[in-house]
């Protein structure tokens, strides 16, 4: 019997996966050359179908690299020559800005409590930062930062970039991407996929800023750097050999999801969450750890667990239904839950887990 995983990444795979992963094999899509025209034609329906889903303007690059991980690197490499600023609430925020501090950059940050989020009227952002990093949802808390939070945060500093951290949350948040200037998230989360590829939206904005720090001898990287990726993006090809495979089941998989439709999507997982809040919110040894439900994240739910027994709850629900929970993160792995609530599990998925945790 198999496990369904409601873990925040890896996570359950999208139900049609499998079937596209053995169509590349099929394919021989392993074999092939990132130069070839059949290569080019996956990234090319790869990034159409990437543009359909979350509304990315013509004029931006989109971008695969290993990780998004990766992209943070990537990103203050290419965009800050001195100053970045950064919202930290939880574990990934924070090494997006340890990333800029190793990177001997002057890191800013505005820093709040794990479990708590960000509204655009408390953010006071310092006058030579660059760059503005956001996470649009923070996978180790479960806090979300609205769009219409980053949209005004963007409007009131329109002389610096803003990016976005979508890793555990894309395609979900309806960001406009004509406001914001990047963003980034991983295959393995909301996607539903393997891990291994990175996907970067650039606007031409950025690009510029990398070309003229290059030009003035400040480092930007190798071959990853923005003007090599748009070089290559111009031709939908990679600076380097990607991974094919896992470019052509993107594809697929945002195809899918555009034949379900975003706002269907949308809507599936907001009823989800609302399914997932209402029982911790009625349970006798559950309670829900992000208190102002417009930080509340909509697809990592995390709850704590009275008594300390997060452990034998995820035991328990294995063993009784072979669904897989996410523990807590860091410091709180044994006192909360993590439950992922991506677009691969399905409303009657988390009704059985919801049953399941009655039982407890």
């Amino acid at each position: 019997m198999r496990k369904i995983y409601f873990t925040p990444g890896p996570a359950e795979l999208f139900p049609t996966v499998e079937k596209h992963y053995q169509e590349a094999f099929e394919l021989q899509l392993g074999s092939i050359s990132h130069r070839s025209q059949l290569f080019r034609d996956i990234y090319k329906h790869t990034a159409e179908q990437l543009r359909i889903l979350m509304i990315i303007p013509e004029t931006h690059g989109i971008f695969f690299t290993g990780s998004a991980t990766e992209i943070w690197e990537r990103l203050i490499q290419n965009t800050v020559e001195h100053e970045s600023f950064h919202l930290v609430n939880g574990s990934f925020s924070k090494k997006f800005f340890d990333f800029s501090i190793e990177l001997n950059k002057y890191a800013h940050k505005m820093e709040k409590p794990f479990g708590e989020g960000f509204d655009n009227s408390e953010i006071i952002v310092p006058e030579y930062a660059e760059l503005i990093c956001a996470t649009a949802n923070e996978t180790s808390s479960g806090v979300q930062m609205r769009p219409a939070e980053i949209h005004k945060l963007k409007r009131a500093n329109r002389d610096k970039f803003v990016c976005v951290d979508m890793v555990s949350s894309a395609p979900y948040p309806d960001l406009d991407f004509n406001t914001v200037d990047s963003a980034m998230f991983s295959v393995q989360k909301s996607f539903g996929m393997p891990a291994g590829l990175g996907c970067w939206i650039v606007n031409p904005a950025m690009l510029e800023k990398a070309e003229r720090m290059k030009t003035h001898e400040n480092h930007i990287g190798t071959y990853h750097n923005l003007p090599s990726l748009f070089k290559n993006f111009a031709k939908y090809e990679t600076p380097e050999t990607p991974n094919v495979m896992a470019i052509y089941v993107l594809g697929k998989v945002a195809e899918d999801m555009n034949n379900i439709g975003i706002d269907t999507i949308r809507k599936q997982t907001e009823k989800k969450a609302k399914m997932l809040y209402d029982f911790a919110d009625k349970s006798d040894f559950l309670d829900v750890f992000v208190k102002n439900p417009e930080h509340r994240s909509q697809t990592v739910v995390v709850v704590n667990v009275k008594e300390k027994f997060a452990a034998n709850v995820i035991k328990q629900v294995q063993n009784d239904v072979n669904m897989v929970i996410g523990s807590g993160y860091g410091d709180f792995k044994d006192t909360q839950l993590r439950i992922a609530n991506f677009p691969a599990v399905s409303l009657g998925q988390v009704e059985k887990l919801i049953e399941a945790l009655k039982k407890v």
